[in-house]
């Protein structure tokens, strides 16, 4: 009885994540709040910088949160559905109010990011450092995130925080004190640690790439879960900051 109830608690589990992953993807692809990017000064509301408004502000908030909840809910499922089933297992009770409560917290880190991002992207955009497409204009920039992005992978923190996103169980036995809220908020935090620099590399390749973005987050899943991620890790490290070196060579000699 209690592995059927397991299989269902997961199942349930599986297609809510899968349900919110898809339409958040499904907001990028309609292209909802992109094409306000270029938005004319003259739009309606005080504006905040050359062609940003209130309203403008909000709509890419919400594009960057539907970004980031199709990019990190994909990764954060094994996570998710291990918490479901040893809430389970513990209360004997349905674990989706508990989960709930988890992906809740999780989400908030995340809409904090967004929140930040924003803000960036608008700085950005005063000081005309963007394309339409959200894409770096100046190479020199560019260079200096890829390279940041690399020496990033090869941090003390940056391990730190794969280490717990790529350990669920023992995460979360260390931390089932904390209560699903207080364990969501502090997988959040890691797994912020872990993806923060990487979520720069949209403005190299262009927020409104949306290949670009699905490779990114392509990357994040693999690294999190693949068996050995944590050298896939190193690898994309290096190859950003010798990425990073040719777009200032080429500079350089051009």
């Amino acid at each position: 009885m209690l592995e059927r109830l397991l299989r269902r608690d997961r199942a349930v589990t599986l297609t809510a994540l899968l349900a919110a992953s898809l339409s958040a993807w499904a907001y990028i692809l309609s292209g909802l709040g992109m094409e306000m990017h270029a938005a004319p000064a003259s739009a309606m509301g005080m504006p905040m910088a050359p062609g940003w408004t209130v309203p403008h502000f909000a709509l890419m908030l919400a594009m960057w949160a539907a970004m980031m909840m199709a990019m990190m809910l994909p990764s954060a499922a094994p996570m998710i559905l291990l918490f479901a089933t040893i809430e389970r297992r513990r209360r004997t009770t349905a674990p989706f109010a508990a989960t709930a409560l988890f992906l809740a917290a999780y989400v908030v880190v995340w809409m904090g990011f967004s929140v930040t991002a924003t803000l960036l992207q608008w700085q950005l955009d005063r000081l005309a450092l963007l394309s339409p497409a959200i894409a770096g204009t100046n190479a020199l920039l560019a260079a200096a995130v890829s390279i940041a992005v690399g020496v990033y992978q090869f941090t003390p923190l940056k391990r730190t925080c794969l280490r717990h996103c790529r350990s669920p169980l023992e995460f979360i036995t260390h931390d089932w004190n904390r209560g699903p809220f207080g364990i969501g908020l502090r997988h959040g935090i890691f797994c912020l640690g872990c993806c923060w620099m990487l979520m720069l590399l949209l403005f190299v390749g262009g927020v409104m790439n949306l290949v670009w973005v699905a490779a990114v987050a392509v990357f994040i899943l693999a690294e999190k879960t693949l068996r050995r991620g944590e050298w896939l890790s190193y690898g994309a490290g290096a190859a950003m900051i010798g990425w990073g070196v040719w777009m200032l060579y080429a500079r350089a000699v051009a």
